[in-house]
């Protein structure tokens, strides 16, 4: 383990966290609010700490699969750790753990919160709020390769780390040029978005939180009653898209960019992701005929709430747990299936999902047909059994974790559904659930180890489990052994490198 460079980087990290707190420390002083001494002492202690770790550039800047495994983890945790620091020192927060687990909620992007009332919150706390979501959409370690030089080429295991989805490349030959174009790209659809929200009438600070919780696909809002408070179509509509679009994996609209429109129209995950929203909305719209007035309407609530939901954003235009069972059964099970590789969304991604289903119907054709010859392709490219393996091994961990949730967050003795659907919108980062976790409700009444606990399984659901595992792996932590040449190694023996 090359702990200097996880130093190093963890180091870029608080500094660039520090700068990005001047934002909301800005929009504070612009309204003539109370909390800049809330964001005044976190950008200082992140900025000291970041100096101590990140000034001096080690000697030795090689990373590994291991090293950027555990650099992410941590970087998301030190993250959210100094995130939360504003929010205690404002005052509104009951509990540092409360603070901790809205933080983790924000740049986890998950948009889950223990806050009952959202509006009384002074401006800049709900900027940084929601500005979380809009760092963490795309990735923390993304937007600081975008900005500072971290490692070489071996950064690409950061990369792979953090962007989710069954395997991530680089767009050019160098990664720091990917991430700028990544991020280049997420910019302008976000700005586009804001300045739909504007020509619609909404205000410039209301455009910009819920722009950072499109893209971002987080979910916090400045409202109580989510986007439904505005009750507009253009906004839901506007929205709804830009959940969508977002949704898509940013290698797609690279490929528009250079005129590459074959390989766009040919993107099997994208068809898959679209056919799913629109089967998911005319269901569900049907499914609505009697509770609104015109066919319409239902499209609209459908259309809104399935976006949301298979995008795992968490806005809200309508109280959904009030809908009958089989849309609330559509919408859980979007809950799962999740955003596209390589977009901003969470879920299992629509990729594994293919990739899981074409590998299923693979190995009942072996049974058939013991020595037929048979390949999955995705993609229209045959998959490795490398790849084939991971995506099994990443679904029977991700149940496992899951299943070993909703069974400790049982002691907290709330009934099934919002235990099931808490984890299942935590570690989906989702946000909203069914029953007291609902769209109009939240995760006040868990207690500080139920809260901690889905704040793991935000984090497990953001990082795509492996990092957060790696982090905890003792073996991880242990110095290599090192043989004397003097005494010849026991054949059973492994010697570890150095």
């Amino acid at each position: 383990m090359n702990y200097r460079m996880v130093g190093f980087i963890l180091g870029r990290i608080l500094l660039v966290e520090s700068a990005l707190m001047l934002l909301p420390l800005v929009v504070t002083l612009a309204y003539g609010e109370s909390a800049v001494f809330a964001f005044c002492l976190p950008i200082v202690l992140s900025a000291l700490c970041g100096a101590a770790l990140g000034i001096r550039t080690p000697k030795n800047t090689a990373i590994y699969a291991k090293e950027g495994l555990v650099i992410v983890a941590l970087s998301w945790l030190v993250m959210s750790l100094f995130g939360a620091l504003p929010f205690y020192l404002c005052g509104s927060f009951s509990s540092y753990v409360d603070c901790f687990f809205e933080t983790v909620s924000g740049f986890t992007t998950t948009g889950a919160s223990i806050l009952t009332e959202v509006e009384s919150l002074e401006h800049g706390i709900l900027f940084w709020r929601s500005f979380t979501h809009w760092v963490g959409g795309m990735g923390v370690l993304v937007f600081v390769m975008a900005i500072l030089p971290l490692a070489g080429g071996r950064s690409v295991h950061l990369l792979r780390a953090e962007v989710p989805g069954p395997s991530v490349g680089k767009l050019v030959s160098r990664l720091g040029n990917t991430a700028k174009i990544l991020y280049g790209i997420y910019i302008v659809l976000t700005l586009i978005e804001v300045l739909l929200l504007l020509a619609g009438g909404m205000s410039l600070f209301d455009s910009l939180i819920h722009s950072f919780g499109s893209a971002g696909t987080g979910g916090f809002s400045n409202r109580n009653l989510s986007v439904g408070a505005y009750d507009n179509a253009y906004f839901d509509v506007v929205i709804g898209t830009f959940m969508l679009l977002f949704g898509v994996n940013f290698n797609l609209y690279y490929f528009l960019l250079l005129r590459r429109f074959q390989e766009v129209f040919r993107s099997e995950e994208l068809k898959v992701y679209l056919g799913i929203v629109f089967a998911s909305v005319m269901m569900i719209a049907v499914n609505l005929l009697r509770f609104y007035d015109t066919f319409l309407q239902c499209l609209r609530y459908a259309f809104f709430q399935v976006s949301s939901i298979i995008t795992t954003t968490g806005y809200a235009t309508a109280d959904f747990e009030q809908w009958p069972s089989f849309s609330k059964t559509i919408l859980v099970i979007l809950m799962f299936i999740g955003a596209s590789a390589g977009s901003t969304g969470g879920g299992i991604k629509v990729a594994r999902i293919v990739i899981l289903c074409k590998s299923s119907y693979r190995d009942l054709q072996r049974m058939l047909h013991p020595h037929a010859v048979t390949t999955v392709r995705f993609e229209g490219k045959p998959l490795d059994e490398k790849t084939l393996r991971g995506t099994y091994v990443f679904f029977s961990i991700y149940m496992g974790i899951f299943a070993l949730s909703i069974l400790l967050l049982s002691l907290e003795h709330f009934d099934l559904i919002t235990t099931f659907t808490a984890v299942t919108a935590c570690i989906n980062n989702i946000g909203p659930g069914l029953s007291l976790v609902g769209p109009m409700g939240n995760y006040s009444g868990f207690s500080d180890l139920g809260k901690l606990l889905l704040s793991f399984d935000m984090l497990v659901g953001r990082l795509e489990i492996f990092p957060v595992l790696m982090l905890l792996a003792p073996s991880v932590w242990k110095k290599p052994r090192r043989f004397s040449p003097s005494k010849k190694p026991c054949p059973y023996e492994i010697e570890e490198d150095a």
